[in-house]
């Protein structure tokens, strides 16, 4: 289990009176630029401050001036210190300052409340005679190991921010999260004494907290969004398709349920929950203290979306009375989609992923999404690029579109989850809202893939994405990259010879054509059987067909050749031109999707020319 999840077992006092102890020795770090950056994009110094700051050139004045952002910190963003302890104890942090490792180290044996408690009322500096009996008992033991602790802290590197000079440097290993250990004891967190009476699960992409005791009684037993639930109503919530026991897809830090029961970690019962609704609904007993603050991070991250949700039905109300909108342009006259450059890099801006030019991925390239910073340093070549001038629209800088409230920046006290996401938002970010191929989203479970921003429909990927692939934790890579990884291998070949080539050898191909077409399909004019609501369809078309059924056929291996499978896709644009004589437009979709798939039927093959 990762350190921030670690940070959840602790309260915010603790944490708030860590930090108020610690922040003198953190402003004295040497090198605090990183240590700034990284809080300027977690919106805990305002720009300007930021800005003021990395231009000092005083060290001293420099100290003095992050202790006065830590200061501002303390009084003005208190209710986010939890979130301030995961955003500094991260991989590039904690590596970087040897002053951070230590007091991520104190986090997890708990030595940082050693330093942070009031002193006790009287002299502590008074000893008891018997304490001293036993100082002197123990100091033949402590001497032996004197010399290697001495030997173990010297090997330790020290960076800018230490205070003393090892003797001999040795080689930054990155940091492991583990839990602080005594001789003997077994790493597994369901072993450790925090997880005594509950542990972390998943299901696919939800998160609960397993009670072991209600488990072993059959009762309710994991809290998820804010109810108690049995394994299997879990497995549902996670939308679950295959028909595997519940004891094989919940998972506790990748082990599944089956394993730990099996193993004796913890016990089972099956849960007897009736339905009845003549029957008293059983009683959830209120969980412990302990066990709410465990579940404090969970509860507050649902009540954010239920607000979202909230302001998102709002929105869509007023949207109704205005009239029909266009596919990129929300129903009051503001676009949802803005086609942006800086220098030869080109992107989409979604204005509901904007929230700043450091937080939320909100500019779509064609390999990756990335920040309004990301993209201007990555369009400019330079380090210092300034997003809101370089980035332009339509010829205008992007500050045009922000000063006629087009486009909204954040505050810094933002609580949505483009500003504080949790680490599963984060993640989202790095792939599309809708499936690639359909354009929508329908409520399905969308599989991201994870060597591209694209992400698909289970059914909408050619090949179907399988319901045990969901629960693998293995990488999974689209039809599109695996189609990229392999082009160079293809030898030039004459036409003819394609069209003879047999299937299933060259269904990759295939699938990676149908799935260029139905993407380039933006009105999906072509993706439905055309019957369905085309009137008097069948009177002028015989032999219909449409870029679903040519995809089906696909999945069940009906094609032979590949001369079959390009007939199919040819008929459609000839249907097309068949049926729509008077619509000039149609028609004209008709012929530009077409002219691309000819085209990369010629690149997907190698075809000469």
């Amino acid at each position: 289990m990762n350190p921030p999840d670690l940070l959840d077992f602790i309260v915010d006092k603790e944490l708030l009176q860590t930090f108020h102890c610690k922040k003198n020795e953190i402003s004295c770090m040497e090198n605090p630029q990183t240590f700034l950056r990284q809080l300027r994009d977690y919106n805990f110094v305002p720009e300007d401050r930021y800005e003021k700051v990395s231009r000092m050139k005083s060290k001293e004045k420099m100290k003095k001036s992050i202790y006065e952002i830590l200061d501002w910190v303390e009084e003005n963003r208190s209710k986010d210190i939890r979130r301030f302890w995961k955003c500094v104890f991260m991989d590039v942090i904690v590596n970087h300052y040897p002053t951070m490792k230590m007091l991520h180290r104190s986090f997890l044996d708990g030595s940082y409340r050693s330093g942070t408690q009031s002193p006790e009322a009287g002299d502590t500096s008074e000893r008891s005679p018997s304490s001293e009996n036993e100082k002197k008992k123990t100091k033949l033991v402590k001497k032996k190991r004197k010399r290697k602790i001495i030997e173990d802290e010297e090997q330790e590197e020290a960076g800018p921010s230490s205070q003393v000079t090892p003797r001999k440097k040795k080689k930054t290993n990155k940091i492991i999260y583990t839990s602080p250990l005594k001789r003997g004891e077994k790493s597994e967190i369901w072993t450790w004494p925090i997880f005594r009476t509950q542990l972390p699960v998943t299901c696919f992409d939800k998160k609960g907290i397993l009670h072991r005791e209600k488990l072993a009684q059959g009762e309710r037993c994991i809290l998820a969004e804010k109810r108690w639930l049995t394994p299997n109503e879990f497995q549902r919530l996670a939308g679950k398709f295959d028909r595997r026991s519940w004891k094989a897809t919940i998972r506790c830090e990748g082990e599944t349920m089956e394993k730990l029961i099996k193993e004796g970690h913890i016990k089972f019962k099956r849960c007897k929950i009736t339905t009845d609704k003549s029957k008293p609904s059983p009683t959830i007993k209120e969980p412990s203290l302990s066990f709410r603050k465990l579940v404090t991070v969970c509860l507050d991250s649902e009540e954010e979306e239920e607000e979202e949700k909230e302001e998102t039905a709002e929105e869509a109300s007023s949207e109704a009375e205005e009239a029909e909108p266009s596919p990129d342009r929300l129903s009051d006259g503001s676009q949802k989609v803005f086609s942006v450059t800086c220098g030869s890099l080109t992107g989409k801006l979604h204005k509901e992923r904007f929230a700043t030019g450091f937080c939320g991925k909100s500019i779509r390239t064609e390999t990756s999404w990335m920040t309004p910073k990301d993209f201007a340093t990555a369009g400019s070549g330079q380090t210092e690029a300034l997003w809101k001038r370089d980035i332009q629209w339509e010829g205008k800088p992007l500050n045009d579109l922000i000063m006629n409230k087009m486009l909204h920046i954040h505050s810094v006290n933002c609580d949505c989850k483009c500003c504080k996401p949790e680490e599963n938002e984060l993640v989202d970010q790095e792939n599309d809202d809708e499936c690639w191929a359909c354009k929508s989203e329908n409520g399905e479970v969308l599989v991201p893939c994870d060597f591209c921003p694209r992400a698909f429909h289970q059914n909408c990927h050619l090949p179907h994405v399988e319901d045990s692939q969901l629960g693998d934790e293995r990488q999974w890579k689209c039809t599109f990259c695996m189609f990229e990884s392999s082009q160079d291998r293809r030898a030039p070949v004459d036409r003819n010879t394609v069209m003879s080539y047999q299937m299933p050898q060259h269904t990759q191909e295939c699938h990676y054509l149908v799935l260029s077409l139905r993407n380039a399909d933006e009105k999906r004019a072509f993706a439905a059987d055309p019957r369905l609501h085309l009137k008097n369809y069948s009177s002028f078309v015989t032999n219909p067909m449409w870029l679903c059924k040519v995809a089906d056929k696909l999945q069940k291996q009906e094609y032979q050749t590949v001369g079959q499978f390009v007939s199919d896709v040819q008929l459609i644009f000839t249907n097309c031109a068949t049926y729509h004589t008077s619509d000039e437009d149609v028609r004209a979709m008709g012929e530009k999707l077409k002219q691309l798939f000819e085209k990369q039927f010629m690149t997907a093959f190698n075809v000469n020319e």
